[in-house]
């Protein structure tokens, strides 16, 4: 109750300041729009050349792509900006203040900012996935669904570990901007179906640097049903991206110098 306390304090200080300068708030929710139509249209003009792409119809792929706009859309609200300012802090000293706090500072430094213009874009995704479910063809079982959901969830956590492991070399590299475009790059990866990869690079994809997982994994649990070997490699890599995180978390709190040293 504690940390959800705090973080109605975060989330109504983010929306307050919001509201300040309204122009901007505006404007990136019509950018968000924009995103989604474009990747709706790409793949419906890829949908007027073939009935099937990876093993999907046009119909699965829309529920695919509603995944996607969730996923990004949670990203985007929740962990986007404070991720951007996580290498500041480290180069700048602020992680001193976080440190000294009464809250574990990866607590602060991962949720303090809520960008309440990607809250809207948030539900404007969810509606474009409900409407993915509804139009489907076929009965979906409400228990697919909700194991669906509930993978789309893991998946945007795993997403979150993944980006802090590109981003905590800071504290020896003291500049994220190599490894933060190498983690943009490779993130397109989420928004295409897993089943158009092959050989090497899909084994890659799901393991070592696993962001095919994030949002088509899930929905190939919605599709095939939940089988016990897709959801047991799926948590358990996402269990080790953050036992890796936590640990190269670690090490770089032992690493780094204080702006007071």
């Amino acid at each position: 109750m504690r940390y959800l306390r705090l973080y109605l304090c975060f989330l109504r200080f983010s929306f307050s300041r919001a509201m300040a300068f309204r122009v901007d708030f505006f404007f990136r929710i019509l950018m968000d729009v924009v995103w989604n139509i474009v990747n709706l249209a790409f793949f419906w003009i890829l949908y007027q050349h073939t009935p099937v792409l990876g093993g999907w119809t046009f119909d699965q792929m829309m529920v695919f792509l509603g995944g996607v706009f969730v996923y990004d859309a949670i990203h985007m609200t929740v962990f986007s900006s404070n991720l951007w300012w996580f290498p500041i802090a480290i180069n700048k000293g602020d992680l001193d203040y976080h440190l000294v706090r009464p809250v574990p500072p990866l607590f602060i430094l991962s949720l303090r900012e809520f960008a309440a213009n990607s809250f809207v874009n948030l539900l404007v995704a969810a509606g474009i996935l409900i409407w993915s479910l509804v139009r489907y063809p076929e009965p979906l079982r409400l228990f697919s669904v909700a194991v669906f959901l509930a993978l789309l969830a893991v998946g945007v956590s795993l997403h979150y570990a993944l980006n802090m492991i590109f981003l905590i070399p800071t504290f020896w590299m003291h500049s994220s901007s190599g490894l933060r475009d190498i983690f943009f790059s490779l993130e397109q990866y989420v928004t295409r179906p897993y089943g158009i990869f092959r050989g090497w690079l899909a084994r890659m994809l799901t393991t070592i640097l696993p962001f095919a997982l994030v949002v088509s994994f899930p929905t190939r649990a919605l599709f095939e049903g939940p089988s016990f070997s897709l959801l047991l490699h799926m948590l358990g890599v996402t269990a080790a991206a953050y036992i890796v995180m936590l640990t190269m978390w670690k090490s770089g709190l032992r690493a780094y110098v204080s702006a007071s040293s």
